[in-house]
């Protein structure tokens, strides 16, 4: 079973403070027992987030704030127009951490599938890529936590968010391949609220299948 906290979609993006402390509150209930696997779903205000492999020379140089986390992967750009999941689920025994980031990756290929777009893993790079004419674009970020044996953070689906952030950062530490969105690959917007549905299938189909929808 999957339970869903869809929040702040739209004109009400979370600040990142507030959505932290959501996960953190939601990690402990799952941990004790005391809700099933919980994932959330929502925008957030403009933020920069470090992980912790984050290079000095891989932060704005103009001073702009970033907040540090304790997730894996490096610095990233959250805000409105990107649909971000942190799934808290509990991970079977043994723990296996690359796994289920490639999980990740597989449902969001799926769910840009259902859209008409191929997404694609590049050898050694986490995340979904658009390959176009030679040139890596990538289109959705992840970086995961592993506490008590269930899983923090999540993943950050490009939809009809700016690009300009990206450019006062060398993002997830790539200093050779681009950012894109769903709405620039069809030409068309796509807000988030358009993916949840897609998003919510997918995800219940890798993590709870009998209540999911075919893979």
């Amino acid at each position: 079973m999957l339970d869903y906290v869809v929040t702040g979609l739209s004109a009400n993006s979370v600040p990142y403070s507030e959505g932290l402390s959501l996960q953190r509150a939601v990690h402990q209930a799952v941990v004790s027992g005391q809700r099933p696997d919980t994932v959330i779903l929502l925008e957030h205000e403009p933020v920069y987030t470090a992980g912790k492999r984050t290079a000095p020379d891989e932060r704005p140089t103009d001073g702009t704030p970033v907040v540090d986390v304790d997730r894996g992967g490096k610095i990233t750009w959250h805000g409105p127009g990107q649909l971000v999941g942190y799934p808290i689920l509990r991970l079977a025994e043994p723990i296996d951490v690359v796994g289920y980031v490639r999980r990740l990756e597989g449902v969001l290929i799926r769910v840009l599938d259902d859209f008409g777009i191929r997404g694609e893993r590049v050898e050694g790079r986490s995340g979904v890529w658009i390959l176009r004419d030679g040139i890596e674009e990538k289109i959705a970020a992840i970086g995961i936590r592993v506490a008590d044996g269930v899983t923090m953070h999540g993943f950050a689906l490009n939809c009809s968010n700016s690009l300009d952030p990206y450019e006062k950062i060398v993002a997830c530490g790539i200093r050779d391949a681009g950012v894109t969105t769903m709405t620039r690959v069809l030409g068309r917007p796509v807000a988030p609220a358009e993916i949840v549905p897609s998003v919510r299938a997918r995800l219940a189909a890798e993590f709870a299948p009998a209540e999911g929808v075919a893979a």
